[in-house]
């Protein structure tokens, strides 16, 4: 009797369930853009039953990873391990400018046409109040670069986006990343960050459903985290620094962007505002309980227009290096 290996084991069932037309045709969707069941119905014009049940295979084989959010489900392709090696390899024997694959592309394109325009409706309902806000501080293209001064040159292993929003921070650093993923609690916001990121041609960011007290993400598995403009609607901001000081890995850094304490009470009534601002002593005090050193912030003053406005502040806190990366 032959005794096979695991690792013979987990070969032949990832090539069984890559080894079928319809999956290997959603596995190139799925290597393209992360998306859900019902834009790949659109897509290959297949049953939602149909595409779950290739979907469910390849989940179970490691080649896809299932990203539930609220009452969608959307899938991804390997982005690591044995799963990934695998669709390298077989996409590349595949090779470029194959008829059947160009022709799902050219439907995808449609589809994100689709979910673009649903952004674009979303941010036509809020305008009014987003564009109130952003009149309260300094340009946002100036915090921009100094948030890309204080990051540093990188090149960046892996950046994470805490609370991503409309997908910004992911566009501004997917040139210097390797991998960029940001989460967020919102379907919406989501969807307008994907339609953002298939904008900006950011091939290497992804977003997924997540809370930002509870990242979905393994221990020290990012060099850059980002929180920008998050932690003033959370009721518990400290577990948020904690969980991005334990995906960090040693010598990483955690850029946090947020208002400085204020009095404009109205955000909190008409905007969602938890906290008016964030005191540098109690962030200096989550940091330092997740075991990180936090630096003196960087300011920006709110316009000089004689109405009430808001300070903007960019802390950089450091994850210190082990012993050994310090020796080297």
């Amino acid at each position: 009797m032959i005794c096979m290996s695991d690792a013979f084991d987990g070969l032949l069932e990832r090539l069984r369930a890559a080894g079928e037309p319809t999956r290997l045709r959603l596995l190139a969707l799925l290597r393209y853009q992360d998306l859900s069941v019902g834009e790949l119905v659109q897509v290959l014009e297949q049953s939602q039953p149909r595409l779950s049940h290739h979907l469910k295979a390849l989940s179970e084989a490691g080649l896809a990873e299932r990203l539930p959010e609220g009452a969608f489900v959307f899938y991804r392709a390997a982005r690591s391990g044995p799963g990934k090696e695998l669709l390298d390899a077989l996409f590349n024997a595949l090779g470029a400018d194959v008829p059947e694959i160009e022709a799902d592309l050219e439907r995808l394109r449609t589809v994100m046409a689709g979910r673009a325009a649903s952004a674009e409706a979303y941010f036509s309902s809020i305008a009014e109040t987003w564009d109130t806000v952003r009149g309260l501080h300094y340009p946002n293209e100036a915090i921009e670069t100094a948030l890309l001064d204080l990051a540093g040159a990188g090149p960046f292993h892996r950046m994470i986006d805490f609370g991503t929003g409309t997908g910004r921070m992911l566009a501004l650093f997917a040139p210097l990343t390797a991998e960029a993923e940001g989460i967020d609690f919102s379907h919406r916001m989501l969807t307008v960050a994907r339609a953002n990121l298939e904008s900006a041609n950011a091939r290497n960011a992804r977003v997924r459903f997540g809370n930002v007290t509870a990242v979905p993400f393994a221990d020290a598995s990012a060099d850059l985290v980002i929180i920008h403009q998050v932690l003033h609607f959370l009721d518990t901001p400290a577990d948020a620094i904690a969980e991005a000081g334990r995906v960090l890995v040693p010598g990483g850094r955690l850029l946090v962007i947020d208002f400085a304490p204020h009095d404009l009470e109205f955000l909190r009534t008409e905007h969602g505002h938890h906290r008016l601002g964030v005191r540098h002593d109690a962030l200096a005090s989550w940091a330092s309980e997740a075991g990180l050193s936090l630096e003196a912030p960087q300011s920006f003053a709110p316009p000089e227009n004689g109405a009430p406005g808001l300070t903007v502040n960019i802390w950089r806190a450091l994850k210190p290096a082990s012993a050994r990366e310090k020796a080297a």
